[in-house]
C-alpha cells in the first residue's frame, strides 16, 4: 500500500495564484474569513503583492469550491451557506462513500488492513499528544487510503471537493476535542467491518459517521441564520 499524503484540496504553491488561492482557502475554511465577508481584487493584490490576474484566477478556483460568491460589478463575496447546497454536497458523498465502503469491504487483503490498522494507531496517537489540529489531514489520508483499497482511487476526488464544501461547518461545531475521539471510533468501526468483509454493516457505518454533521448543521441554523442565503432572519 502506498504511503498516502492526501488532503484538503490546496494547490502545490508554485505559482502567485497557489499561493493566493492557499492562503485565502484556509482563511474562509477556518472562518477567519466569515460568511458574508467582502473582499475585492484589488485589495487581495495588494495584501499579497501580485497584479490582480493572479488573484482573479484564485478567486475563480475557489469559487468552483462553493467558497466563493464572484459578481460581476459587485464585490466578491465569502459564500454563505445554503441548506440545499448542504443536502446536495452529503448526498453525493454519502453515494460515493457507500460504493467505496462495498468495494473496500469486498477487496481489502493483508496489506490493506495493515494500512487501515497503522492509520487507526496513527489517529488514536492524537488522543495522547494533543495535536488535534493534525486530525484533519489524517482523516483526508484515511478516506483516500479506503478509496485505494476500493481500487476507485478518482472517487477521492469527488469525496474531497464535497468534503470541503462543508468543512466550514466543522469549525463552527464542536470542538476538536470534543469531537475527535467519536470520529476516530467510527472509524475503527468502519475498519473492523471492512477487514470482515461485511460490506452492508460497513455501509452502514459510514452513514453514522457522516450523519454525525447533523445535529452540528441544526445548530448553526438555529444560532447563526445570518450565515446561511436561504434562511430568513428577524432585522
Amino acid at each position: 500500500m502506498n504511503k498516502h499524503t492526501a488532503k484538503a484540496p490546496k494547490w502545490d504553491g508554485r505559482t502567485g495564484v497557489d499561493e493566493v488561492a492557499n492562503h485565502l482557502y484556509d482563511d474562509i475554511i477556518s472562518l477567519r474569513l466569515l460568511p458574508g465577508t467582502k473582499m475585492s481584487e484589488v485589495e487581495i493584490a495588494s495584501r499579497f503583492g501580485v497584479s490582480r490576474q493572479p488573484v482573479r484566477e484564485a478567486f475563480s478556483r475557489l469559487a468552483n469550491l462553493d467558497l466563493l460568491l464572484i459578481r460581476p460589478q459587485k464585490a466578491t463575496e465569502v459564500k454563505r451557506f445554503s441548506t440545499q447546497a448542504i443536502e446536495k454536497s452529503r448526498f453525493i458523498r454519502a453515494a460515493v462513500e457507500a460504493e467505496v465502503l462495498r468495494r473496500a469491504a469486498r477487496l481489502c487483503d493483508k496489506e490493506g488492513a495493515a494500512a487501515l490498522d497503522a492509520s487507526l494507531e496513527q489517529q488514536r496517537a492524537l488522543l495522547t499528544t494533543g495535536e488535534y489540529g493534525d486530525f484533519s489531514a489524517l482523516d483526508y489520508q484515511f478516506h483516500a487510503l479506503l478509496c485505494e483499497i476500493a481500487g476507485v482511487e478518482y472517487a477521492f476526488e469527488v469525496i474531497c471537493s464535497e468534503k470541503a464544501k462543508v468543512d466550514r461547518l466543522c469549525v463552527l461545531g464542536l470542538s476538536k476535542e470534543d469531537r475527535m475521539p467519536e470520529l476516530i471510533e467510527d472509524h475503527a468501526r468502519i475498519v473492523a467491518m471492512i477487514k470482515a468483509h461485511d460490506a452492508e454493516k460497513a455501509v452502514a457505518e459510514g452513514m453514522l459517521h457522516l450523519s454525525r454533521l447533523d445535529s452540528t448543521i441544526e445548530h448553526i441554523k438555529t444560532n447563526n441564520a445570518h450565515f446561511f442565503d436561504d434562511i430568513d432572519t428577524v432585522p
